[in-house]
Order: C-alpha cells, then structure tokens, then sequence
C-alpha cells in the first residue's frame, strides 16, 4: 500500500519532519483517491516538492485538531471536501440528513456547516495572518455574491465571510503550484493578483482596469433584477479561451476574479492520475466501519473533465468549466491494469466516465480559435450544427479495458448524454454499450417532457429521448437482453407549473414508468437554475419564470409523478383539480386516478385538503419490469 500524508506529529517525526510546508483541512474523512477532489490537490502539491500534512475532520469546536501539526511553514489550504457542506447536512426540504457518504461509518456531524468558513475562521484566531487558500466544490461555487438557499437571502462572497487570503476556483491544480511556489520564494500572499484561477480582494482604489463588472453586492441584495444580471456576466465570463476578469464591488472592497486556467492538457491529466494515490480511505477509520462514499468509485477510472452539456441546474459549467479535456488511452489501460492488482478486485470495473461519459472532445473545432459561444449551449434546445458527435475513441477504450486479464464486466454508470449518442453516425458505441456495458439499467437523464420546462433546464426536448429509449429497447432484444431505462425526472424546476407537471405524470403513465422517489429542484449556489428559482426571471433573457416555493404546491407536483401510489392519491386528486384536469379522474384508461366522483368534469370545485405531506428526496428507479411468464 501507498504511504498516506500524515495526519498527526507521529506521522510527521517518522518522515523526518520538523514542520510541514502546508496544511490541508478537509471537512471529509482523508480518501486517498483520484476521485476525490483533496487527495489530488494534496498529492499534486507533494509531488512539486512540498510537504503536506493532512487535517481531516477537525473539531472545530476546541483549538485541539488544528494545533495538531503546529504552524505550517508556508499555510493553510482549506477545503469542505468533495462536496458542499450544507448539501451533504441538508435535503432540499432543509431537513437534517441522516447519514454523510464521506465521513466515518457514514455518521452525521463530523464537519460544520458552512465548513470552510467555520475552519478559516479557528485559522485565523489562532495563527493571525498565515496565508489561508480555499478551494473544492463548496468555495469555488460562492465566489462572489450568491443566494443562499438554507437561508434564504443572498451571502457575500465567500472570500469575504471566510477571511482567507485567495479562493482557488475550478480544478485547481495548476493555481494551486503557482501559489505554492510564489510563497516558498517569500511573496506576500497580498501581492498575488495575477494569478489565473483565482479571486482576491482589493480595495476599490486599486481595482484592475478591463473586465466585465458585476451589480455589487449591496445591488443585488436590493434588486433581484440585479442579482439576475450579475448570474449571467459570471457565466458568460467562465470559459478559459475568452473569458475576462469579472469584478464585483463589496462595500469598499473589490473582489476579482482573474481569468479561468487553462485546463490540463492530456500529457499533464496523465500525470496527476499517475500520482502515488493510495486508492482507499486511511486506515484509522477501520474500526467505523471505513468510508462509505469510496465504495461507488474504488473501481472506477476518470477518464475525461469538463462537460459542454452545460444543464441549467448544474454546477458543472461553473466549477470545471465546459472545455473538454481527456486522458490519454494508455494512461486510462494502465489505471485498469493497476486496478486488477488490487486485493479487493473483483473482475469489474464500474465506471470509466467522468461529468459524462461519451465525452472526448470539445464539441466542436471551432472551441480551439474562440472558445465555447457565449450564451448558446451545444446540445440544447437542439444540437448545434457545428456539434461533433465521435465516440470511436471512446468504443475504442472500452474494448480495449474489457478485454484486459482479470476484467470480467466493464460498466458505464457516469452520465451518458443519450442525445450526443443519436448524434453519431455510427451506431457501433450504442450497440456495444447494450451489449457490453450495462447493469440490467441504464440511468439517463430526461428530467421531465415539457418543452417548456426543459428549455429552462438547458435540456433537449423529449422527443430525443423518446428516440433514445426506442432504439435502446431494439438493441438490447437484438442482443439477446432485457434490460431497462432508469430516467432521472425532477419536479419543481423554474418553469415547472401544476400544468406542466401534470404533462409529465401523464408521460409516466404513457411510458409505464414507476420511480419510487422523486427529486425536487434542490438550488445550490452557481447555477443558473438557482437564480431563476431565487428572482423568478430567467438571467439571459430578463423575462417573468414561474416557480413553486410553496412546500404544498411541491408536494403536489412530487405526487402527481408517482399518481399510481395511492399514498398520496389525495394530493394528486387536489393537484388535477387545481390543474382543471378533473378529467383524469375516473376510470377510463386515460385517467391517472380514480378519485372522488363528485369531481369529475368538475374543474370548479373546492380542492380538498390533503393530509399527505411526506417529503421524498431520492429520484427514480424507471421502467417496470415485466413479468416472466
């Protein structure tokens, strides 16, 4: 096994160490593997020549933990971990959750809320000064002013509620380095404003000319407009190729965000996924029962970044930015090969995906003289004429793996976007991927029929997926298969009226589809989702975007998704009712439920108070199995 990092002074002393040169704090449980966003920083910053020590988990609640490895020599980066803190404690209905995947024994509790805030914080009061670098998912996505969604009201910029020194935005490894080296040649953290991929705070006096500004943030807590406006130069400004400095005014503060880093390129993807890992959690949580969130990627290999998909509600355009870049196929073979050694391999490997999985390329040739088109998406409403739809490379990866010693199943369980697939002229990747590559069932992500509704997601209409679906179900008959479709659907999302949700309980019924939960819209900082949710106007076009915030509206639009669970018939018969469809109430086939017949084709009658209010916050299982004769 790979050594870890240390985790206290007793690691340090056996490595010779008087001192580390970093300090990383995680608000997740150390998992040394590439899937997880700290153990790539960490080994990245090891293998330029640092010495890195890791906190994970500290108690924020004593001084204790983060006196543990005394005062590093060059600071402190601080991360909430793989994912956002207040996500992995919340629900959407801001109910406390009752596990966590990425600490101990999957126990709830062991970092803060608002993590990276809370652990700056004891930096600070302890350590004065010190350099203090924050990155990962939780800060990256709160760069400058966003809504909140626990509290409902819009926070400042992390950089400022933390009170680090710089915020390392999107992946982070090339910043990272150059942060690192600058201080180990005695620069003042302050001085650091030209570092790409990074935001930092300046008085107003000495704002950098060029770039796009932002509403400030006194504008966009009194106007929802301004909020708006500012979503929409931040997105604008995100892609590596064009985008310019954004600046956004606090009080007498400016904060800067520098242009994006250039993502990796394939040669420098290689080498961090060749880096030392251990592949595992640290043995100290043996006795807990060990890591639950490492199980689903233990045997999984990353093999692309970034995704110029781009949905609505997804954080990823923000964070890794929607440039495509891929991994070389014998660094891909050679992460295979390595996982069959290790002691716990089974024969299968459960993945080799990324953000989505038939990505390879940037989507077009026209990326590399202009980059992505600002405001316009690739794939949605419909694919861009220029879009390139080639998964040879990728068939080509997938058959090489799965014919490797000791592989016996090879599976794609990362996001596949089946209208890229349709794209291609070439049928060869969608009948090896039924054939070879699928559980029983393929998870894709319709997320709901109405056109409108789906043009507010940033997602193509139905009518591809309804394609999809049909020749998946041709395919897996013609390889001797009975495999099924698990479709993601939301409710709730901007746009989404009773109307529209009453389309999409029909469309289930239609596709006799029965998911057992159902996910809300859940609005997490950097989407553009979140912003329509919070000022009820779409950012690229200012116009008025209907949106459910009453829990009991929710509540009716999840139940009309599972209307065939007589659990929450109430709630369906109220919501058809609102909806003026009392004629899907009855006992014709096309009727969603039975109900009460005094209110059939009665679209005036009193909805009835539902006593049904259960909150789901799971999605779906897909299509029924038939029965075996």
């Amino acid at each position: 096994m790979k050594d870890f990092l240390p985790v206290n002074m007793d690691d340090m002393k056996k490595r010779g160490w008087s001192e580390a040169d970093f300090v990383y704090v995680s608000g997740d449980a150390y998992v040394d593997h590439p899937s997880f966003g700290p153990a790539i920083i960490t080994r990245v910053l090891e293998n330029a020549g640092y010495k890195v020590a890791f906190l994970a988990q500290p108690d924020w609640r004593s001084d204790k933990d983060f006196l543990c490895f005394g005062r590093p020599r060059l600071g402190f980066f601080v991360s909430s971990g793989n994912i956002d803190s207040m996500v992995a404690h919340y629900t959407v209905a801001k109910k406390r959750r009752n596990s966590d995947a990425y600490s101990p024994g999957g126990k709830i509790g062991k970092r803060p809320d608002r993590a990276v805030n809370v652990y700056c914080k004891k930096i600070r009061e302890i350590y004065g000064d010190i350099p203090i670098i924050i990155g990962g998912l939780e800060a990256s996505l709160r760069r400058f002013a966003h809504y909140d969604y626990w509290d409902d009201r819009i926070h400042p910029s992390i950089l400022i509620s933390s009170s680090a020194d710089l915020i390392s935005y999107g992946m982070g490894e090339k910043q990272t380095v150059e942060i690192a080296d600058r201080l180990a040649n005695g620069e003042n953290i302050r001085d650091m404003r030209d570092i790409k991929g990074t935001c930092y705070l300046c008085d107003v006096r000495e704002t950098p000319y060029g770039g796009a500004e932002c509403p400030s943030y006194e504008n966009v807590v009194a106007s929802k407009r301004e909020y708006a406006v500012s979503v929409r130069i931040q997105q604008d400004e995100q892609d590596f190729f064009r985008g310019k400095k954004v600046k956004q005014k606090h009080g007498s503060l400016m904060l800067v965000q520098n242009e994006p880093m250039e993502p990796l390129t394939t040669e420098e993807l290689d080498g961090i996924y060749a880096l030392p890992f251990a592949r595992t959690y640290h043995p100290m949580y043996e006795k807990d029962g060990g890591i639950p969130g490492i199980k689903e990627v233990e045997f999984s290999i990353t093999h692309v970044r970034g995704c110029f998909g781009a949905c609505n509600f997804c954080s990823l355009a923000f964070h890794q930015g929607r440039y495509i870049t891929s991994r070389s196929k014998e660094s891909i073979i050679k992460e295979a090969e390595l996982l069959t050694s290790l002691p716990n391999f089974k024969g299968y490997i459960h993945d080799i995906g990324g953000p989505t999985a038939n990505f390879r390329f940037p989507s077009c040739k026209g990326q590399e003289q202009r980059g992505l088109c600002k405001g316009k998406k690739c794939l949605a409403p419909k694919p861009c004429p220029n879009l390139i739809a080639d998964e040879s490379e990728y068939l080509d990866i997938l058959r090489t793996v799965r014919n490797l010693p000791n592989v016996k199943k090879v599976f794609v369980r990362s996001g596949i976007r089946f209208d890229y697939m349709l794209e291609d002229k070439s049928e060869e990747f969608f009948r090896e991927l039924v054939k070879y590559h699928v559980s029983g069932q393929l998870k894709v992500a319709p997320e709901h029929c109405s056109a409108a509704v789906l043009d507010k997601m940033g997602k193509p209409h139905i009518e591809a997926y309804i394609k999809f679906v049909k020749k998946y179900f041709e395919l897996s008959k013609q390889a001797g298969k009975e495999q099924y479709v698990v479709p993601y659907l939301m409710s709730s999302h901007p746009g989404s009226t009773l109307s529209d949700a009453v389309e999409l309980a029909l469309f289930i019924k239609q596709q006799k589809l029965r998911p057992e939960q159902v996910q809300d819209f859940y609005p997490t900082p950097g989407t553009i989702s979140t912003a329509m949710f919070y000022t009820e106007l779409d950012p690229y076009t200012l116009e008025k975007v209907y949106v459910a915030k009453n829990p009991h509206e929710k509540a009716m639009q999840r139940a009309l998704m599972r209307y065939f669970d007589p659990a929450v018939g109430e709630l369906v018969e109220e919501a058809l009712i609102k909806a003026h469809r009392t004629d899907l109430i009855g006992t014709s086939p096309k009727c969603l439920i039975r109900g009460n017949p005094k209110f059939r084709n009665n679209n005036n009658a009193k909805s009835p108070r539902s006593k049904n209010k259960k909150n789901s916050s799971v999605r779906g299982k897909g299509h029924e199995k038939k029965k075996k004769k």
